[in-house]
């Protein structure tokens, strides 16, 4: 019995914002975004736009991919760091009701973004057992909603998205589908990467900056140097655990958070940079939704194949990271 991706589906605002534009209202140029990044642009959501709606349009085109209803879904599961509400409901059920998916199980996964790749990791785990077939694994966020926009080393790093998946059970996939996963945590590396907002120490009384808005806040140096280790260790733990080398693989298909990062990663293991898939130059960092998004970009292009080997990485806030293998 095996579990495989039969469909991916993603959505991009409208929106899109060239570095030039965001250099009008913020003190950057477009050359030092994209020398210290590879970001050229990103896409906001629209006013009025909630994640869940990102969500929703991504699951709707991942589903009509894979020619199944809202009522096949046995399970419904969302990464995201932006939820429609901070802390309650959960995302996933809103987008569970938005979709008429009234089968299907709902819950969010919050890794940063090493979402989706906890996301499908669970997904997968959860329809090893019986009763379950389908699952929808969605990473979406509106990040443009929680940056500091006077803070121009992280404003300029964040963009809008989502992206899907449909993970399906049955005996006719064969070797298809998610073969291996590894994750992990660092969580004293919490506060190098967190959503500031008023402590809640006290039954009675609110911190006193309970009236400001949430806002990213980022130890840029701390966080470059944990995602340049973690990138080869997730990718040298799927190595060891799968018995592969990274010449069996199609494509390398990491978050998109920095384009420097990457690069590092490729001379260490001494590979082209054109071995890693990336998209960065025109969505930015969109967290959770950034594999998905890349894995439906490579899918809607025609560059992934039935059989073809996939290696998908993401590390973020937590800290944490991971990885998957996938065949195709």
């Amino acid at each position: 019995m095996s579990v495989a991706i039969v469909s991916t589906g993603s959505c991009i605002p409208a929106q899109r914002v060239s570095n030039e534009e965001l250099a009008a209202r913020v003190d950057t140029t477009d050359e030092w975004i994209r020398s210290h990044t590879g970001i050229g642009s990103r896409h906001f959501a629209e006013d009025g736009q909630t994640t869940s709606d990102l969500a929703v349009k991504a699951a709707l085109s991942a589903m009509e991919r894979a020619k199944i209803g809202p009522l096949d879904l046995d399970l419904i599961v969302v990464a995201t760091a932006t939820p429609d509400y901070f802390g309650f409901p959960s995302t996933a059920c809103i987008v569970q009701d938005k979709l008429g998916a009234t089968n299907a199980a709902a819950f969010d996964i919050n890794a940063g973004c090493t979402g989706f790749i906890y996301g499908l990791d669970t997904a997968w785990s959860m329809l090893q057992s019986d009763g379950r077939r389908r699952a929808l694994v969605v990473g979406a966020e509106t990040l443009s909603r929680i940056v500091d926009w006077e803070d121009r080393a992280t404003c300029v790093l964040f963009g809008d998205g989502a992206g899907a998946a449909i993970l399906d059970k049955s005996d006719d996939y064969g070797q298809r589908g998610v073969l291996h996963s590894w994750l992990r945590a660092k969580g004293s590396g919490s506060k190098s990467l967190y959503l500031r907002q008023p402590e809640r120490s006290s039954a009675y009384q609110r911190d006193t900056s309970y009236d400001r808005p949430v806002k990213v806040e980022m130890d840029g140096k701390s966080v470059y140097m944990f995602a340049v280790k973690a990138i080869t260790d997730v990718m040298e733990a799927l190595l060891a655990k799968s018995g592969l080398s990274l010449q069996d693989f199609r494509w390398i298909v990491p978050h998109q958070a920095n384009l420097r990062i990457v690069q590092a990663a490729a001379k260490r293991f001494g590979l082209p940079d054109e071995r890693f898939y990336m998209n960065i130059e025109e969505y930015a960092n969109t967290s959770a939704a950034s594999v998905p998004i890349a894995l439906d970009e490579l899918a809607s292009k025609g560059q992934l194949q039935p059989g073809d080997l996939v290696m998908t990485m993401g590390f973020g806030a937590g800290l944490t990271y991971g990885g998957t293998i996938i065949r195709w």
